[in-house]
């Protein structure tokens, strides 16, 4: 395909492409506002020419600059590529190997327009999950993934191509990592300054490591959420008639709308941003939108009576939202919410993450890039009112989590109501999602595994979607009843996924799956490959947010109560124990879900080809990438990881792992310490 072979022979430069600058059709990221200094600035423009002939300086040096004093970055609008970006067929991919074809397709699967929040601001999801700084490195990655050889791996630090390097034909293609600054320089007001001067990135959890599958990849882990919400909180799993308020529809959050609906509820889900908003009413994901909150109070009433599945997406701010509800029960009595929870992005609080009440949502951009003191001072006065009205509503019988999205970690910075009398560094008035509900899940050894057909046909999705299945049903006969009660929820959403039509760009699908489903779902899907019943290679990964791959104690290792929450050796270790094992790419992050300095993660993509050898990695590598995780929670004191390492252990007899001995006479500590 000659527009992809362009795209491929990396840097236009003879003649430089026209500068057409933004495009007012699709939706762009907030000014950032890195307040560099005169002689940073300067800095900034040295990097980025850095990548360009001194011939053409001059004519760049100027454009660049206005860039970075306008929207707070070096973007090089003029490289962003004409062609149409999406995840093409992996055999249109002019490469020498199917691995790099595979993480070309991955990268524009990122990048593409009904995916991406802010495509030409390479940002996937979460306001600031960059794929790549620049368009210059996004050309100069792809060329160096057309000229790959199986003897070559790709280093990439923070966005940026630092080459092809010599290796062995096992070693990964690509290694990837992402804002990996010296701990003490872990801050917000760094990383602004670091991005802006074109040095590091902020690569969230899959954008900055190619394994975003659109809204898709969380709509299973919501739906999972809000069921278990159902069950652990209001003892039941018929959600019917119940009622789930939260915030958000963009990259990630959007899931929210979708999940509700499959779980059985009524969710409702505010949105400041009407780009987010219409394009997830126009994919079917919001089933009504609305600008009015009486219409809400009477929608939801209504849904409440039939007991009628509904999404309603309210168009405006989601503490107005709270105060009415807050409101309507003050004056009836009436409690019309059951479940309670939010995804604004949190993580990035005064640059976009956040829309404060009363500003409205153009004022509010208008004021974080011009005074961002008086934005942060808005921010935290809004945050004061959101968990004002949520404790009102909680202390009437309302059910509220923090979903990992720092949340609770702000509203606590901004001096809300929110702490837990007794509670340790990781605990709040409020419990996350993880320590309540997931954190049990992942114990099992239960994540989100995903895979993507990379030939584009939805017909190989429909034949891996039947293979995971019956994987499942299989696993499922011989399990305990508390596994089984994960396997039928899986099982249960393979089974419909196909019907609620989740699919936004590559023909993709996610479901949750212990070590044991992981490994066969992956064997059966390579030997599909091999015998043509799978048309082309699979790509397997996972969300970040999993078992092992991420140390955030603010949200997956929350209940990880030894003390243990603010270490990172699991996540390095995962990294580097998927690298040796198999794994086409590795990458690790700094931030991720809840901010820069909050958290480490990393992530894998791996091609089953229907080689021998790619069900050798998988075997190797998968047995790894959940084992780690579950020792970890086991060693740590969890006896749902404790019961699971077991009986792994006991399935393979190379594994052997470190067992905690508990303290059951907590009489001998009282002695020993008054002694």
């Amino acid at each position: 395909m000659s527009d992809l072979k362009d795209l491929c022979s990396g840097l236009p430069l003879d003649p430089l492409p026209p500068n057409r600058g933004r495009d007012p059709n699709v939706p762009h990221a907030p000014v950032r506002t890195p307040n560099l200094r005169a002689e940073e600035e300067r800095l900034a423009l040295r990097n980025a020419l850095r990548y360009f002939p001194p011939s053409h300086h001059a004519t760049l040096a100027s454009e660049f600059a206005q860039e970075l004093r306008q929207y707070g970055h070096i973007y090089m609008y003029r490289f962003c590529p004409a062609v149409r970006m999406r995840a093409y067929p992996i055999d249109q991919y002019p490469c020498r190997t199917r691995q790099a074809a595979a993480m070309m397709l991955m990268i524009m699967n990122n990048l593409d327009p009904a995916v991406a929040q802010f495509p030409q601001e390479l940002v996937t999801y979460g306001g600031n999950g960059q794929v790549f700084s620049n368009w210059a490195q996004f050309r100069l990655v792809m060329r160096y993934l057309s000229e790959m050889t199986e003897e070559q791996t790709l280093v990439m630090y923070s966005g940026h191509p630092m080459g092809l390097f010599p290796s062995l034909p096992s070693s990964p293609r690509a290694i990837i990592t992402n804002g990996m600054v010296i701990p003490n320089y872990s801050s917000r007001e760094q990383y602004e300054r670091m991005f802006a001067l074109g040095v590091s990135m902020y690569g969230q959890m899959t954008a900055g490591s190619y394994c975003y599958i659109g809204p898709q990849g969380i709509v299973h882990g919501t739906m999972l959420t809000v069921l278990n919400a159902g069950r652990r909180y209001l003892g039941t799993d018929d959600l019917r008639g119940r009622v789930f308020v939260t915030s958000g529809l963009g990259g990630m959050s959007g899931a929210q709308a979708k999940a509700a609906v499959i779980a059985g509820c009524v969710g409702v889900i505010a949105e400041v941003d009407e780009a987010p908003l219409r394009k997830r009413h126009e994919q079917g994901w919001v089933m009504e939108v609305t600008s009015s909150l009486e219409q809400c109070i009477k929608r939801i009433r209504e849904a409440r009576t039939s007991k009628t599945p509904l999404s309603l997406g309210y168009h405006g701010n989601v503490v107005d939202l709270w105060e009415r509800l807050l409101l309507e029960f003050e004056r009836t009595g009436e409690l019309l919410v059951d479940l309670g929870s939010d995804q604004t992005s949190l993580h990035n609080p005064y640059n976009g993450g956040y829309y404060p009440v009363p500003l409205s949502f153009r004022q509010a951009n208008q004021l974080m890039s011009t005074d961002p003191g008086c934005f942060q001072s808005v921010v935290q006065e809004s945050l004061r009112r959101h968990i004002k009205a949520i404790n009102k509503l909680s202390d009437a019988g309302m059910f509220f989590w923090d979903y990992g999205n720092a949340f609770l970690l702000e509203a606590q910075r901004a001096g809300a109501e929110v702490s837990k009398v007794g509670g340790g560094a990781t605990e709040f008035r409020y419990p996350s999602y993880v320590q309540h509900i997931m954190g049990d899940i992942f114990s099992l050894g239960f994540g989100p595994f995903r895979w993507v057909c990379t030939s584009g046909d939805p017909q190989d999705l429909a034949v891996t979607d039947d293979i995971a299945a019956k994987v499942l049903e299989e696993i499922a006969a011989n399990v305990s009843e508390r596994v089984r009660q994960q396997y039928r929820d899986n099982i249960r959403w393979i089974r419909e996924a196909g019907k609620h039509k989740m699919v936004v760009g590559s023909q993709a699908r996610i479901l949750y799956s212990d070590q044991k489903g992981r490994v066969c779902i992956a064997l059966a899907i390579n030997q599909a490959v091999a015998d043509g019943r799978v048309s082309a290679p699979v790509v397997i990964s996972r969300d970040h947010h999993d078992v092992s791959g991420t140390d955030s104690p603010f949200r997956e290792t929350s209940n990880v109560y030894d003390g243990s929450a603010f270490c990172a050796d699991m996540a390095v270790q995962n990294f580097v124990g998927d690298a040796f094992r198999g794994a086409t790419w590795v990458a690790l992050h700094n931030g991720g879900g809840v901010g820069w300095g909050e958290v480490i993660n990393g992530g894998f993509g791996l091609l089953l080809d229907g080689s021998d050898e790619a069900a050798k990695r998988a075997r190797s590598m998968l047995n790894w990438d959940v084992s780690n995780g579950v020792a970890r929670r086991c060693w740590s004191g969890n006896t749902n990881a404790y019961e699971t390492i077991q009986r792994t252990m006991e399935e393979n007899g190379q594994l052997r792992v470190t067992l905690p001995f508990p303290v059951q006479d907590e009489h001998v500590l009282d002695r020993a310490l008054q002694g």
